[in-house]
């Protein structure tokens, strides 16, 4: 099982999103950053989904903190290609940013390929 944390402004809404789409082998959790770097980097989960207005500073500054920014990327505004998700994620990125206006593409995109990874 793929433990997926959500967290920012909209992580009640990644969490719906990602759930609606039924894939078993996912367990989404909304947490909080804090909460979610400690939980990353002891094992406790695998990747953390995190939303602000914009996607960029707000959504991962805790995590980039405590994750550095190697395990980090943002997509700001931007929507990625599933080539592109599926190149972050085959270079190790476990926290993702993106702005709330983009959560029903962007967080069944990025559910969509962990479970293909898993």
């Amino acid at each position: 099982m793929t433990k997926i944390l959500t967290g920012g402004v909209g992580k009640v809404e990644v969490t719906e999103a990602i759930g609606k789409l039924g894939i078993d082998s996912l367990d989404v959790v909304a947490s909080s950053d804090m909460d979610a770097a400690m939980k990353l980097r002891v094992g406790q989960a695998d990747y953390y989904l995190g939303t602000c207005h914009t996607g960029a500073g707000a959504s991962l500054g805790v995590l980039v903190g405590l994750m550095g920014s190697a395990a980090c990327h943002t997509f700001g505004r931007s929507v990625p290609t599933e080539e592109k998700v599926a190149e972050l994620l085959a270079d190790g990125k476990k926290v993702f940013g993106f702005s709330m206006d983009q959560i029903d593409v962007i967080a069944p995109l990025m559910a969509r390929a962990i479970a293909a990874r898993g």
